[in-house]
């Protein structure tokens, strides 16, 4: 497989959820790669990726970003620089070197006010600051000439780092009874899901936008219901409105991204409860999961 697989291969925040999953898939692969630190790497430096993503170089794996969803409504200018301007000037560069770029970007580039799925190819009008500034990086590496592969995704988790099913899980192992929003709807996507079906695509030749996440829709209540299941948690989950739990940014009421085009190229999307319950299954063989 490898052989057909472009290489030399830069993987860009390999540390954080998805960066870690693309490392198991990459080592499943036997591809070498090279990750670069954040010593070594700031995207909002052009000296830095131009130094980091040299002529050889086939495949660049984008997985950095500015995450914080809430503190981007006061740090727009920050996350704008990183997500907007810093992918603009990585997307300059694989044009220069030829090479081609993977990036990830967000449900949040839409406003959430739909009532069926949106396409890749539905008008960006972002919710809030953090979709802005990924807005701007998707426009800004679309005009860079360069190759590109932009998956967008949304409620991203996995069995490492900090995420819902694994706060969640806690949670309810400590607490009688939690309350989560049920007027919010999205694709829970597995990290480990996303970057296998990222190489895929890669294989597949696809370029262009596509919209990557587990199959099945569902509100953040029936994911914690499922969690809270999986985990034989005793803990009774109650389903609550968004106004009762007010925050910085506004949340898409509904963000359920389309996979018409992505199931056309490499096949139907696993269920988003398949997926959770081979994540509970490895937080537990882990250990990580808290004991009564």
């Amino acid at each position: 497989m490898s052989a057909t697989f472009p290489q030399p291969i830069i993987l860009i925040g390999s540390d954080g959820m998805l960066g870690t999953a693309w490392r198991a898939v990459l080592d499943q692969m036997q591809v070498p790669y090279q990750c670069p630190t954040l010593a070594e790497f700031d995207l909002t430096d052009e000296e830095s990726i131009n130094r980091t993503i040299t002529d050889e170089v086939q495949l660049v794996i984008n997985c950095a970003a500015y995450t914080a969803v809430d503190k981007a409504e006061e740090l727009e200018e920050l996350a704008t620089t990183i997500n907007g301007e810093g992918v603009g000037k990585l997307a300059e560069r694989c044009h220069d070197v030829e090479a081609k770029l993977v990036h990830y970007s967000t449900d949040y580039v839409f406003p959430g006010n739909a009532d069926s799925p949106y396409l890749p190819t539905a008008e960006r009008n972002p919710c809030n600051a953090y979709g802005r500034s990924k807005a701007v990086g998707e426009v800004l590496i679309e005009q860079s000439g360069c190759s590109y592969l932009t998956l967008r995704t949304s409620w991203l988790y996995a069995p490492w780092a900090s995420n819902f099913v694994i706060t969640i899980a806690k949670l309810a192992a400590e607490r009688d009874e939690l309350q989560v929003v049920n007027d919010q709807f999205g694709r829970p996507t597995s990290a480990q899901h996303l970057a296998q079906t990222s190489a895929d695509m890669i294989y597949a030749g696809a370029s262009g936008t596509y919209h990557v996440t587990d199959g099945g829709q569902c509100s953040w209540f029936d994911f914690a219901t499922e969690i809270a299941r999986l985990t034989d948690a005793k803990c009774t989950i109650k389903p609550c409105d968004s106004s009762q739990f007010p925050r910085p940014a506004v949340r898409p009421a509904y963000s359920v991204l389309d996979l018409t085009s992505t199931e056309k190229l490499v096949g139907q999307m696993t269920h988003w409860k398949e997926n959770l319950s081979a994540v509970i299954a490895q937080l537990r063989k882990k250990e990580t999961l808290p004991h009564e």
